[in-house]
């Protein structure tokens, strides 16, 4: 089964850096595209980032402060997390549609998320 898991959350002060990081493991046949979301309290879940191919785009709040990469050879994404604010504050989820492998054949297009890691800034 396809699993995605994060790391690299945690509490910096506003201003500060974090680079938060997500695996994909499992048998994978292909990846469509992989993104980061965010959900803060009593806020519904917003689309930070997404990476599709070589295309890039993000929510207009983190435009030229956080930067979405991948490595395709080991099924990771990245958030590069600069000149945090306190209103960045929020679990972070990867996001991946994913074709997995099931029994040897190419299963169906999913979407599978990650645990989440909580991001805390501070004032």
């Amino acid at each position: 089964q396809v699993q995605l898991v994060e790391s690299g959350g945690g509490l910096v002060q506003a201003g500060g850096s974090l680079r938060l990081s997500c695996a994909a493991s499992g048998t994978i046949f292909s990846i469509s595209a992989m993104a980061w979301y965010r959900q803060a309290p009593g806020r519904q879940r917003e689309l930070v980032a997404v990476v599709r191919g070589s295309t890039t785009n993000y929510v207009a709040s983190v435009k030229g402060r956080f930067t979405i990469s991948k490595d395709n050879a080991k099924d990771m994404v990245y958030l590069q997390m600069n000149r945090l604010k306190p209103e960045d504050t929020a679990v972070y989820y990867c996001n991946s549609d994913i074709f997995p492998v099931e029994n040897g054949h190419v299963g169906l297009l999913n979407t599978y998320w990650g645990q989440g890691t909580q991001v805390t800034v501070s004032s």
